[in-house]
Parts: C-alpha cells; sequence; structure tokens
C-alpha cells in the first residue's frame, strides 16, 4: 500500500520549461515593397528591467528611439541580422524572414535555452522554441526584439533614402503607400525594390 507521503508527492504539478535564459524574437519589414526584413532576438535583464517596453506599432519613433538604446545598455544580449533583398526574391517573404530570426539567434553572445517568438511560425532553431501570437504585445523580450528590429529597419531606410530621394523611403519606410506607387511607376524599380512583390513587378513588364 502507498503512504502518504508518496501519494501526495505524485499531486505535485510538473513543470516541462528548462530554467535558464529565455530569448524573445520578432521582425520587421516582411510588407514593404523593398529593403531587407530584418529581425532581433533579445535576453533581457531581470535585474535591470525596462518600463514602457511594447509592441513597437503602438509606439512613436521618438519614443522607440528611446527604448532602442536603452534595451541595448540593459539587455544582457541582443541580436538584429536581416535577409537581403535577393534572399527575399529567392526564397519568399516567408523564408527570408525565418531566415533572418534564425541569423538573429545564432548571434547572441549568450545561448538561449528557449527561444520565444512572436506570430504563429518558427525558424529552424538547435533550441527549444515556441511561437506566440501577437507576442510582441504580450511578452517584455519579444516587445523588446520588436523595437530592435523596427528601429534598425526605420534607420536603414532613412540612410537608403539619401541614395535614391526619389522614391521617398524616409517617409513610407517602402511600404506601398500612394506615394512610393506613383514613384515606383514614374522613375521604375530600384535595385533595392523586391522583384517578387506584384506592384514592383508590374512596373518591371
Amino acid at each position: 500500500m502507498r503512504s502518504r507521503t508518496f501519494l501526495k508527492a505524485e499531486q505535485v504539478t510538473l513543470s516541462w520549461d528548462t530554467p535558464g535564459l529565455w530569448a524573445g524574437v520578432d521582425e520587421a519589414g516582411r510588407g514593404p515593397l523593398a529593403g531587407p526584413v530584418v529581425a532581433a532576438a533579445v535576453i533581457l535583464d531581470d535585474l535591470q528591467p525596462i518600463k514602457g517596453l511594447a509592441d513597437s506599432k503602438v509606439l512613436t519613433a521618438k519614443r522607440r528611439e528611446q527604448l532602442y538604446e536603452e534595451i541595448l545598455a540593459k539587455a544582457l544580449c541582443c541580436s538584429i541580422a536581416q535577409a537581403s533583398v535577393e534572399e527575399i526574391d529567392r526564397l519568399n517573404i516567408l523564408q527570408a524572414t525565418m531566415l533572418a530570426m534564425k541569423r538573429a539567434v545564432e548571434g547572441l553572445r549568450l545561448k538561449p535555452v528557449k527561444v520565444l517568438v512572436d506570430g504563429n511560425r518558427l525558424p529552424v532553431l538547435s533550441m527549444l522554441a515556441e511561437a506566440i501570437v501577437k507576442g510582441d504585445a504580450l511578452v517584455p523580450a519579444i516587445s523588446a526584439a520588436s523595437i530592435l528590429a523596427k528601429v534598425h529597419r526605420d534607420r536603414w531606410c532613412e540612410q537608403f533614402h539619401l541614395e535614391y530621394p526619389q522614391y521617398g523611403f524616409a517617409g513610407h519606410k517602402g511600404y506601398g503607400t500612394a506615394e512610393h506607387l506613383a514613384a515606383l511607376r514614374e522613375h521604375g524599380a530600384c535595385p533595392q525594390h523586391r522583384r517578387s512583390f506584384s506592384p514592383v513587378a508590374e512596373v518591371l513588364r
């Protein structure tokens, strides 16, 4: 007959999550007609909390910039990676995004035991990973990753604007706005336009 002590032990709730460092991962730039898709991976430091982390899309540009610098200063480690326009056109945007995420995780100085990824798809990784829909609004590490990816890509667009000002990248950040589509029709595609995206493909016919 089992002892009461043994019976009580059987009822203990088991947790299958491995203790250790967890990383948050998110991307920026899946929808634009031009430029790379950027991903970031962040491992936050519990001893240095960062106030105001949220989905990058609900923050002002100024607040994103402030948080970007704070994340870089306080996180245990961060990594930003990207997949190029050529890779996007060759692989498709989903696979290129997964590639950028994989590169971001592999670029972390510290290896996490688990990776939390925004969305419903996972890149191929060497550690445990979980996809979390709307994770950029729910998980602080994913929020931090979304901010790093967004600011990094926005800065890329502002730099690229200096080389091709006729397209207005500093304003629309590569998205298919009326201004951008009009510039595409007038000037054609530049080297950083994604030729596999239909609005760009149409002007190349």
